[in-house]
């Protein structure tokens, strides 16, 4: 029953979190303390889904494979550290607006994460679709949580331009739902549609693909749906950014990679070269915006861009071994860029600002932070050794070995280009001459705990990979089709 219990833990941490009991201060325990047993639960299918298990209850609603298992045990934990780093930091956002407000943080924030652990759990596609919607509308009220105008527009263009992606994703899953039952397949399940997918009309099943690849694109932030992405994520509370960027995205990445073993079940049809293309136009796109952004909150947004990207070429490879580099990307990435969010948010919460210009001297006035974020540009950027250049290193030996030359030469200088810009504009905000003697705000507990255990894991797959979990990432490469 753990894929219930993940479910239920976030429902109980909010209705304890908006009750009298979540009053004072005591709905951060309560949303940590759900979080930990979340995070002990999906470890626990995490390890059954790396022995080659298939966890299914109540009656196959619910069923996670590797794939699933491994995207349900990153957002699990990203929403532990996310839950701790919110401790303090929210109490500091949020004193303006008393405990009430603190209290609405942390109700929306559990519904969030449940929204957000449904997505790879949830057996029926169509109840998918409503799981990734929710996960709009519950975390738009956080992108919008400081109430000033700047953080409004964000979260009403978040929602906008997200929405209208869902509605062309919901189309191309009708389509999808239709060419099912013309296929004489009723469950309408992600193992239904491989095994239909033979005997679906191409002339359905490619236009379903188009619609969600473009609608569920727009979540991801595939370029040229990005740009609702850089204004959420400089605008929420790094806690949520860190969810947004380091999960959320990759949640619904997910599904689009749910897909890629449904068109390869036509031999007619071919995902790759809409993987790849839409994958390095996003790489590119957003290493150009790295190279002049001024808001170091952006920089890591315009960066999630480009790893979804990378995620997204990966996949188009196709072969055991590029998506074995996909699936440690997309664990890389998690793991990291949640780090990046934690440490911009400790930055600007001691220097009251996010503009890269207007921080200096880094290591002299806060050593803490300008170690998180030196470290967390070296991790996000795929330097050793961090996880991120493993994967990497995996992804472009696999495009050497099947001879996609101009694809690897292109993705190679992009990741190039975006690892000197992001590490230039850091170097300058960690060991730069500071203007004078900045008045600076003490960090809270809660935060610089956040920044040490965040990093255990960063630190720990770069250097080992624990047995179990490289099962589980050949599970989910086997779950993408390779």
């Amino acid at each position: 029953m753990e894929l219930a219990g993940v479910l239920f833990f976030p429902a109980l941490a909010c209705a304890l979190s908006l009750s009298p009991l979540g009053r004072h201060g005591r709905a951060a325990p309560i949303t940590l303390i759900g979080s930990v047993i979340v995070f002990a639960l999906a470890v626990r299918v995490a390890i059954a889904a790396a022995h080659g298990g298939h966890i299914e209850a109540f009656g196959e609603w619910l069923t996670c494979d590797g794939l699933g298992a491994l995207v349900l045990g990153l957002v699990a934990l990203v929403a532990m550290t996310a839950a701790l780093f919110s401790w303090s930091y929210i109490r500091v956002r949020a004193a303006h607006g008393g405990k009430r407000k603190e209290q609405n943080y942390y109700g929306l924030y559990n519904l969030f994460i449940m929204s957000l652990l449904a997505v790879p759990i949830l057996a029926n596609v169509a109840l998918m679709w409503v799981a990734v919607e929710l996960t709009t509308l519950l975390s738009a009220f956080l992108v919008g949580f400081e109430d000033t105008p700047e953080a409004l527009e964000a979260a009403w263009k978040y929602v906008v331009l997200t929405t209208v992606g869902a509605v062309l994703a919901l189309f191309g899953f009708l389509i999808l739902y239709w060419g099912s039952r013309i296929a004489g397949f009723e469950p309408f399940t992600w193992v239904g549609l491989v095994e239909a997918a033979p005997r679906m009309p191409p002339a359905l099943l490619w236009p379903a693909f188009l619609l969600i690849l473009v609608g569920f694109g727009t979540k991801v932030g595939l370029v040229p749906m990005h740009t609702w992405l850089p204004d959420a994520h400089s605008q929420a509370p790094a806690s949520i950014c860190a969810l947004l960027s380091g999960v959320e995205t990759t949640t619904v990445l997910y599904v689009i990679l749910r897909l890629f073993p449904v068109v390869g079940g036509v031999p007619t049809l071919d995902a790759r070269p809409w993987f790849i293309c839409f994958g390095l136009l996003s790489v590119c796109i957003a290493t150009l915006l790295l190279v002049y952004v001024r808001d170091f909150k952006r920089m890591f947004a315009f960066s999630t861009v480009e790893h979804m990207g990378i995620i997204l070429v990966a996949a188009g490879l196709g072969g055991a071994e590029a998506h074995l580099g996909a699936a440690y990307q997309i664990t890389g990435h998690a793991l990291a860029k949640s780090f990046c969010f934690f440490s911009a948010g400790s930055v600007a919460m001691t220097f009251g600002t996010q503009e890269i210009a207007s921080v200096r001297g880094l290591v002299k006035f806060a050593p803490l932070s300008a170690i998180a974020l030196a470290g967390g540009a070296f991790a996000i950027t795929g330097a050793p050794p961090f996880a991120l250049f493993v994967s990497e290193f995996l992804i472009f030996k696999a495009g050497i070995a099947s001879g996609q030359y101009l694809t690897i030469a292109l993705l190679s200088f992009f990741v190039a280009v975006a690892f000197c810009a992001v590490l230039y504009h850091v170097n300058r905000m960690t060991f730069g001459a500071p203007h004078g003697h900045p008045t600076l705000a003490p960090l809270p507990w809660s935060c610089k705990a956040t920044l040490v255990i965040a990093a255990i894991p960063l630190l720990a797959i770069g250097i080992y990979i624990p047995v179990v979990l490289q099962n589980l990432l050949r599970a989910a490469a086997a779950a993408m089709g390779g």
